[in-house]
């Protein structure tokens, strides 16, 4: 069976709120909120309704009555009582319009226009009911409430019966119009809502399995360069694997994070080079800033660890001369520049360009700020390699960092 559009709305109209529900409680929640909606929309369109009708009836009265035309139209009291009276009637006949929806059509037209019909043929009836209730009707039916009442049905009253239905009828017709379209506003707002919370967890999700990538590629340099040091140094490689469980504890701590202080980045950055240059002492020189230069600011966990990596696997790669790695950081404005420098065997620019790593940074910069970050890799000289990230200065945190609505950037 096909579902209503509005069929979000109508179970909390039918059923009550009860702890058995079958609705989870943030649905049943959301359905209740979307019934006091509704609520509240038809019953503001009815009393606009109520006082348009009124005040034009009162118009129209006046313009009469300086012709010398009394009781065209029924008194102001007769009709507020009229709207008072068919009040539950609209709501009651807005409930089943919602319940029944408009699919199949065959099915569900007939539905509406008995709901329509119904609601617009009690108007005059309920008119009459006012005018009884404010002593009115005795004074236009003087010879008696049974002829009074044939008179109505089926005397010179039936067009203004007509009339009357077929006024109400539309005023139906707009209600439903109105209910429907707000109806469809927030199905389509929820549907917005719901599609941002898949998006944003994808891209979580997204985020987290580039971070976790990073894990074995680091572990997997890490123990290369420390099996290294066991067969000639076996204090230093002990001393290295002391060092190598810090390092697996602070990536594993930041691989859980989307965030981290890039103090701390570059802490973690300062440890794991000073892994490799035990190795590779007699030809690695680290330069970093001093913790006192370091702006106060929050960067993607682990973006540096890629750059730091492929600076010291390329840098010694196809020579035997020293290599000088350095870290710099600065700010410009709002933005926020790392580089990671490495000095390079001439002839050996264009093999560090490709990778794992780099293209995982690049990747995360995507996901996580769109345009509004940049990254560049590749020689600046013959002797000297640059790698640089420019991306949004954020001073108060991960939630000063705004994502992209979609993906398209990837």
């Amino acid at each position: 069976m096909s579902v209503s559009p509005l069929d979000r709305i109508a179970p909390p109209l039918a059923v009550p709120a009860r702890h058995d529900s079958a609705l989870p409680e943030p649905e049943a929640l959301a359905a209740a909120h979307g019934f006091r909606t509704q609520l509240t929309v038809l019953t503001a369109f009815w009393i606009y309704v109520a006082l348009s009708n009124v005040l034009y009836a009162n118009s129209m009265q006046a313009s009469f009555s300086s012709m010398k035309m009394e009781r065209v139209f029924a008194p102001w009291d007769a009709r507020l009582i009229q709207h008072l009276l068919l009040y539950p009637l609209f709501l009651l006949s807005m409930w089943r319009s919602l319940r029944t929806g408009w699919r199949p059509l065959w099915k569900t037209v007939p539905i509406q226009l008995l709901c329509g019909v119904g609601f617009a043929v009690l108007a005059a009836p309920a008119l009459v009911l006012g005018e009884r209730l404010v002593g009115d009707w005795e004074h236009e039916h003087k010879a008696g409430s049974a002829h009074a009442w044939t008179g109505f049905i089926a005397g010179p009253e039936l067009p203004t019966w007509i009339a009357s239905a077929t006024n109400f009828l539309v005023t139906y017709g707009f209600g439903l119009a109105l209910v429907t379209g707000f109806a469809f506003y927030q199905r389509l707002r929820d549907s917005q809502l719901r599609s941002a919370a898949l998006e944003r967890a994808l891209t979580q999700a997204h985020l987290a399995a580039l971070r976790m990538q990073l894990s074995p590629h680091t572990l997997f340099n890490l123990l290369h360069t420390i099996r290294g040091q066991i067969s000639w140094d076996p204090p230093a490689a002990q001393a290295m694997v002391v060092q190598l469980g810090d390092l697996l504890r602070r990536l594993l701590s930041a691989g859980e994070r989307e965030f981290s202080r890039l103090s701390d980045e570059l802490q973690f950055v300062a440890l794991y080079l000073e892994l490799q240059q035990k190795r590779f002492a007699d030809r690695l020189t680290i330069t970093a800033p001093a913790r006192e230069e370091i702006p106060r600011a929050w960067v993607p966990s682990l973006i540096l660890q890629p750059l730091v990596e492929n600076a010291v696997v390329h840098g010694l790669a196809g020579h035997e001369g020293a290599v000088t790695i350095r870290v710099e950081v600065s700010v410009s404005s709002e933005t926020l520049s790392l580089r990671v420098l490495n000095t390079i065997a001439p002839g050996k620019g264009g093999i560090g360009d490709t990778g794992i790593g780099l293209a995982n940074v690049r990747e995360r910069l995507a996901v996580q700020f769109g345009e509004r970050a940049t990254f560049e890799a590749g020689p600046t000289d013959e002797h000297l390699w640059t790698a640089q990230i420019y991306m949004p200065l954020l001073r108060d945190g991960p939630d000063s960092a705004a994502r992209p609505a979609t993906r398209a950037a990837l």
